[in-house]
């Protein structure tokens, strides 16, 4: 997994976000970015939103 976005599924690293992250979306973003060492911005941008959605369903 290393180097993309995946749910957290008890291997690997995990992290929160805070309510103030989630609406200051460009800053987390890049943040995510530099520390999986990508430059696909809309392919993380996309997985992101789709892990918050997922993550808010359950």
């Amino acid at each position: 997994m290393d180097g993309s976005l995946e749910s957290f599924n008890g291997l690997g690293r995990s992290f929160y976000l805070c309510k103030d992250c989630l609406i200051e979306e460009k800053k987390s973003l890049k943040a995510l970015m530099r520390q999986c060492k990508s430059g696909d911005k809309d392919k993380f941008t996309n997985r992101l939103k789709e892990i918050i959605t997922d993550d808010r369903k359950s």
